[in-house]
């Protein structure tokens, strides 16, 4: 039995979940800065 399609899927199972956590928490991060600036920029006289 070949065992190849079953590396390639799970390679590529690792490699798109690892890409989208990436963009997940850069969004996750952007918002947050985002968030913190507007907290600054409110409390400054």
């Amino acid at each position: 039995m070949n065992h190849w399609p079953f590396i390639t899927a799970a390679y590529a199972i690792t490699i798109v979940g690892t890409i989208a956590i990436i963009a997940i928490s850069y969004a996750a991060m952007r918002r947050a800065e985002k968030k913190a600036d507007a907290l600054t920029k409110r409390d400054r006289p």
